[in-house]
């Protein structure tokens, strides 16, 4: 690589990057979108009275909690396809990259937001399921109509802190050999030897995306604040 910065590379190959972000960005709308669904549920099993519930859905959340990230990634990468070939006889890759990042991303998202959901499910004061129970309201039409609706506005912020950190976690793909934003700039830098130019581009890329989240994250915060 020469003494000099040569910022072309970026044109050059700007529609492998185009094309690494739009995989980067799917991979960050499912990821959200299921670690909220499936962690709202873990959340209702953890709370609930049923010990054939909240051990099983404690059991996964300080699981997935307490190992790293990229080694839920590994997990589903390469043993996933072992499962499936002792189950089926299938040989080989049973499950693409993607594949098994978008499973890795949920079942890591869901534990996290899980925590959240339950902290905001217990900051609504006890008195109003009691009331709703009173009314005649059963415990998920509370849940639905009262407990969730508050909840959420309560715990908004951090869900949206643990979304951009979860866009900042997309870049881990990247050793699967999933060719994300991330990946396609690696790629373009070992065809053409300017990395570092390309590496450069995409921390600048990730600085200004989560740079802005975080701020419109505070401005929200604010006004929730302001509006109790």
């Amino acid at each position: 690589m020469g003494g000099e910065f040569d910022w072309s590379v970026i044109w050059k190959y700007r529609e492998a990057l185009w094309d690494g972000m739009l995989t980067s960005l799917k991979l960050f709308a499912i990821a959200l979108a299921g670690g909220i669904f499936f962690g709202t549920l873990l959340a209702l099993a953890r709370l609930s009275s049923w010990k054939a519930l909240s051990v099983p859905a404690a059991g996964f959340v300080n699981l997935i909690r307490a190992i790293p990230f990229i080694m839920a990634i590994f997990w589903f990468y390469f043993l996933t396809p072992m499962i499936v070939s002792k189950f089926t006889g299938q040989q080989g890759e049973a499950v693409g990259p993607f594949t098994s990042a978008v499973v890795a991303f949920i079942m890591v998202e869901s534990a996290y937001y899980s925590e959240i959901v339950r902290a905001g499910i217990q900051s609504i004061p006890r008195g109003q399921p009691a009331a709703a129970s009173a009314l005649g309201m059963t415990y998920w039409q509370s849940m639905g109509h009262i407990v969730l609706p508050q909840a959420f506005r309560n715990m908004l912020p951090v869900m949206l802190t643990q979304a951009v950190i979860l866009f900042q976690d997309t870049s881990l793909v990247y050793v699967v050999a999933l060719k994300d934003f991330l990946g396609a700039a690696s790629k373009a830098g070992q065809l053409t030897g300017r990395i570092v130019e390309l590496y450069l581009f995409v921390a600048v890329v990730f600085f200004i995306l989560c740079f802005a989240a975080s701020w419109g994250v505070k401005r929200l915060q604010a006004r929730l604040a302001v509006a109790r």
